[in-house]
């Protein structure tokens, strides 16, 4: 069997087809392998994406104002680099699985600044107890389920007493405009009063200095 194109239109509709595949593959794969390679990871970086797009990921983008939907912190095993993320449950993710996931591709790294470096291994640590808890739709700071900004301000106020960010109330947010969408995962009426930390609060901690971005 002949499998080769013979006639023009044949081959024109081949050619387009493996520059598809090619323009599939570029942004898959090759474009964040290359931001992969270019950010040179640290234990404890508290990297932040934007997620694909669904009515919780906008709601919590524009409550918050802000690109970051998601945040995990980066973790060293056998020689590999993971990001711990609450989302589903609080888990382990290859960090170019996580960064291929994120919208466009883009992510923002901040790190702990010199002064709080030598917390590291116990703000680490202190992340274990949450592994396998579900994740909170909800958002609300008890341990019972936890969500993904929750998971490294806890983990961090355990290893330090210190707040990474500010908590805020769902009040005090911009929460008008996505109403519908609080009432439908919080099965109710919205919690104004309910005390919050988000991706962008955690971003404008003063422990946290911004050391890579590529867009975000």
């Amino acid at each position: 069997m002949n499998i080769y194109p013979k006639t023009k239109h044949e081959k024109l509709r081949l050619t387009i087809l493996l520059i598809l595949l090619f323009g599939i593959f570029i942004y898959q794969y090759a474009i964040p392998f290359y931001w992969y390679k270019k950010y040179i990871p640290e234990e404890a970086d508290i990297i932040f994406q934007s997620l694909p797009k669904m009515d919780l990921v906008e709601a919590i983008e524009g409550v918050t104002k802000s690109p970051y939907s998601h945040v995990g912190i980066l973790i060293k095993k056998n020689d590999s680099w993971y990001v711990r993320e609450a989302i589903i449950d609080v888990h382990d993710t290859p960090l170019f699985k996580w960064i291929i996931r994120g919208r466009l591709n883009e992510f923002a790294v901040f790190r702990l600044k010199k002064k709080w470096q030598s917390t590291i291994p116990d703000f680490i640590n202190a992340t274990e107890k949450y592994m396998g808890r579900p994740y909170d739709v909800k958002y609300e700071l008890d341990d019972t389920k936890i969500y993904c900004s929750e998971l490294v301000y806890k983990s961090f106020k355990d290893a330090t007493n210190k707040n990474l960010g500010k908590l805020v109330t769902l009040g005090n947010m911009n929460w008008q405009a996505y109403e519908d969408t609080i009432k439908k995962y919080e099965e109710g009426e919205p919690p104004l009063d309910r005390l919050m930390v988000s991706p962008r609060h955690l971003s404008e901690s003063e422990y946290l200095q911004k050391v890579f971005s590529n867009g975000l």
